[in-house]
């Protein structure tokens, strides 16, 4: 009798442990900032069904006057109010031909089952990592870069190859778009861990130049080309009938981020709405450095292009 008294205690003890060490912090948000408990950046959004998911990268504590990366984080949504955070998903030492051990700016997809996990450092090159479960954890798939400055033809600074973004056609062929300055694309092998082909340097619109931050979607059978322009950055796009082309520049989409010089842009489509993610230095303590990932809803025009689209703070909750 003692002793099934004592296993029964022992049984609850274990079971309220494993609860403990597999519950997972959920936030609900209202305005924008999303998430105000952490600094969060260069968000990449990824939809599953009714679940969107965003990956996003870390800055450190608040008041910063450099980039201090060295981790990702996952979150997850059904509504776009009540947000799972999960754990660490990948790190840069996950990566140990990583010499900077800086995290910049990823991307994750999901192909036959499998999630790729696309890293850039701030000068070691772009990686990448994969997992059976969208939330991770993720595993160096290469044990080296998957591309590097070499590979970006014209370019003579060191952080070139960073920001990628990859889409796959309804086709079914993966294309990897990425770049500083220059913007690059290439075709990914079915396997999504090697280039196949040639790499194409896009050509821009003098008025619209390229900085960074690629993101490609589809939507109403028109391609979109967003991204980071000038300095401070706004974010301008282009649209096209082809992936490959020639895009035809529509101006801004969004103004200079709140009290932040970088921005970022991610463009996903969640139970019949389109969202649109990218960063400020909104928060209390936030700089260009601590920044905070913001979302908008994007309105179409009966022409297909994209109405004007600044942060606010009541964001998609007003």
């Amino acid at each position: 009798m003692r002793k099934t008294f004592f296993t029964t205690i022992l049984l609850a003890v274990t079971a309220l442990a494993g609860c403990a060490q597999s519950a997972k912090p959920v936030y609900q948000a209202d305005s924008n900032p999303i998430f105000r408990h952490k600094y969060t950046c260069d968000p990449a959004a990824m939809v599953e069904g009714n679940t969107l998911w965003l990956f996003t990268g870390q800055d450190v504590a608040g008041n910063q006057t450099g980039y201090h990366l060295t981790d990702w984080c996952a979150f997850s949504t059904t509504d776009m109010v009540n947000w799972t955070e999960h754990p660490t998903p990948l790190k840069s030492t996950d990566f140990k031909w990583n010499v900077t051990n800086d995290a910049w700016a990823a991307h994750v997809t999901e192909r036959n089952g499998k999630y790729y996990y696309y890293i850039s450092t701030s000068g070691a090159g772009i990686g990448v990592a994969v997992s059976d479960r969208p939330e991770g954890p993720y595993k160096d798939a290469l044990g080296k870069p998957l591309l590097t400055k070499e590979d970006c033809e014209g370019a003579d600074h060191g952080w070139v190859c960073i920001d990628p973004a990859v889409f796959i056609d309804d086709d079914g062929q993966a294309y990897i778009f990425w770049g500083n300055r220059y913007c690059y694309y290439a075709k990914l092998k079915e396997n999504m861990i090697e280039i196949e082909g040639e790499i194409t340097k896009l050509e821009f619109d003098e008025r619209w130049p390229f900085t960074e931050a690629a993101w490609v979607h589809k939507a109403n059978g028109k391609y979109y080309l967003t991204y980071a322009c000038t300095w401070p950055e706004k974010i301008a796009y282009a649209m096209a009938d082809s992936i490959h082309g020639p895009w035809e520049f529509k101006g801004l989409l969004s103004e200079c981020a709140g009290n932040c010089n970088t921005t970022h842009p991610s463009i996903v489509e969640l139970n019949g709405k389109t969202y649109f993610f990218t960063h400020n230095g909104t928060l209390p303590e936030g700089t260009s450095y601590s920044r905070s990932v913001c979302v908008e809803e994007v309105v179409y025009n009966p022409d297909g292009t994209m109405q004007k689209c600044d942060v606010t703070t009541d964001g998609i909750w007003k």
